[in-house]
């Protein structure tokens, strides 16, 4: 018997560009889910986030940030949308690097290498919330 359990996960960003480790929360619903295989789906509706997995160490997210400051260049006066937001940036960042990730679930875990966690990752902010839609699909 196959089910669906949707959540949503609220977090406040600080700053501009922000790294915010969201894996236990998501372990947590997929836990409250009852799902034991399947898979999860990580999802921010927003147009200047994206949700990326990769290692929580503090010298790495520090390189992740910076490269994503080079790669989406904050400020930069080639980027027409700037003429109405300033944050042509995170739009873009946001469409290169995706706003989902869809995850494994098996034996009521998400199946992640060791050094994978799940982040949020904020390219506009401060913002005092921002939401992450967490979609367990399986039986």
């Amino acid at each position: 018997m196959s089910r669906v359990f949707i959540d949503t996960i609220r977090v406040k960003t600080t700053e501009r560009f922000q790294l915010i480790d969201i894996t236990s929360r998501v372990e947590e619903i997929v836990e409250k889910s009852g799902v034991k295989n399947g898979i999860v789906l990580v999802y921010a509706p927003h147009a200047t986030v994206a949700i990326i997995v990769n290692e929580h160490e503090s010298g790495l997210i520090n390189d992740l940030l910076q490269k994503a400051k080079e790669f989406t260049e904050p400020g930069s006066s080639k980027w027409r949308h700037n003429a109405i937001d300033d944050n042509a940036h995170a739009h873009i960042g946001s469409a290169f690097f995706g706003s989902d990730r869809v995850l494994p679930v098996v034996n009521s875990r998400i199946l992640r290498g060791t050094w994978q966690n799940i982040f949020l990752l904020e390219m506009d902010g401060p913002r005092p919330t921002r939401e992450i839609v967490v979609v367990v699909i399986g039986e």
